[in-house]
């Protein structure tokens, strides 16, 4: 499948010339190791895939007993993984180093030596057990990976010219006309029920099959499920508390997210830390409430106040069909005849949300009460800098 990101990945190839290491940061099932490995392929002579979600303990021990014998540590990996190292034209990638946070440390010393290129992979790779006890190298670039983005959908599904024709009507100031404005929205909508999770993507161009799909996506929540279990270890519950109760919460006209929901006597000092997991583990986006909406936003935000949107959109689907807030039926439906009837501002405010944040922006909104008349108050879904302007989204 392809993805935008290949594009930095040779830019930093060509550009850095193995002054850094590239650390690729993603939520899990989003594609990582994939695009990491196609790359490794096409654009070395040879690659070494050190995945310590199955490397043995003596592989991962090599990395603290060899740092200062690099010749003996790279002559272990090449026996081991049964592959011949060419010095500036192989890549040693570090897949889900997080689980083995040594590796990380030896970047240090694998990069001063020059000898190879590095891509590290991971999820969670912030989270503070994942960082203990090790300095982290300086020598490390570290890229953000997102679920595949609308254009990225349209090609895996083999639709490769949609996109150029709505930019160059965007571009242009014209309307698409009615043909293909009909084409751009069915495969739109297709776009958020399916999502973007290239394992469901790929069952959907397989087959065409969306409870297949489901299914798919289903398996990718249960495995959220057992990494918060695993890894948000004291405060698991608040964190599976917060997570089943997103589409709840996106259902309602205010999409804040409102603590009582789970406990009347909640505050969210309780519940930092569960809402911070969350976010680094990049499962969901957090919006958060802007007090004073000017060009130093960042500066005036208030964080106890926020939206909690799925990073996936197809997940969202899913994740709310489990939890009884959408029927399956009601998605196959909503395809099938052109319409979503299932609270499509939910859905539409989740979409909106992913793309911004896959563009590289930071997400805020901006909400104002006025207890004396409502006739004032005054909500705007999202608010994005722009180079020294703050542009409204509705």
């Amino acid at each position: 499948m392809k993805r935008k990101i290949y594009q930095q990945l040779l830019d930093w190839k060509e550009k850095r010339n193995g002054e850094v290491a590239l650390l690729v940061e993603g939520a899990r099932r989003i594609g990582k190791s994939y695009i990491v490995e196609e790359f490794a392929k096409n654009e070395y002579e040879s690659y070494i895939l050190i995945d310590f979600n199955k490397a043995p303990q003596m592989v991962r021990d090599w990395f603290d007993l060899y740092l200062e014998d690099l010749d003996t540590l790279f002559l272990y990996l090449s026996q081991h993984y049964k592959v011949r190292l060419h010095e500036r034209k192989s890549l040693i990638i570090l897949d889900e180093i997080q689980l083995c946070p040594r590796a990380r440390a030896a970047i240090k010393f694998l990069v001063a030596d020059r000898r190879y290129d590095y891509i590290e992979t991971g999820s969670l790779v912030s989270i503070k057990k994942n960082t203990q006890g090790i300095v982290l190298p300086s020598e490390e670039r570290s890229i953000q990976m997102y679920p595949m983005d609308f254009e990225e959908f349209l090609w895996a599904t083999g639709n490769d010219m949609l996109m150029d024709l709505i930019r160059k009507m965007y571009a242009e100031r014209k309307p698409m006309g009615q043909v293909f404005h009909r084409q751009a929205m069915d495969a739109f909508r297709l776009y958020m029920i399916v999502g973007g999770m290239p394992q469901a993507v790929l069952k959907y161009h397989q087959n065409k099959n969306l409870s297949e799909v489901n299914t798919v996506k289903q398996r990718i929540l249960r495995l959220y499920r057992q990494d918060i279990s695993k890894f948000a270890k004291g405060y698991e519950s608040k964190v599976l508390a917060i997570f089943d109760e997103i589409p709840s919460q996106l259902t309602k006209h205010e999409k804040k997210f409102t603590l009582a929901s789970l406990d009347k006597k909640a505050r969210f000092r309780e519940y930092e830390d569960a809402f911070m997991w969350m976010s680094e583990s990049k499962i969901v986006n957090h919006c958060f409430n802007s007090t004073d909406p000017n060009i130093g936003i960042n500066l005036n935000t208030d964080r106890t106040t926020l939206k909690c949107y799925m990073a996936d959109t197809g997940l969202l689907i899913t994740h709310a069909i489990e939890d009884g807030t959408f029927l399956e039926e009601e998605v196959l439906k909503a395809v099938m005849f052109d319409r979503i009837g299932i609270n499509e501002g939910m859905l539409l405010e989740n979409v909106a949300a992913q793309m911004l944040v896959a563009n590289g922006h930071k997400l805020f909104f901006f909400s104002k009460v006025d207890k004396e008349d409502f006739h004032n108050n005054i909500e705007i879904d999202f608010l994005v800098r722009n180079r020294k302007k703050i542009c409204p989204i509705e």
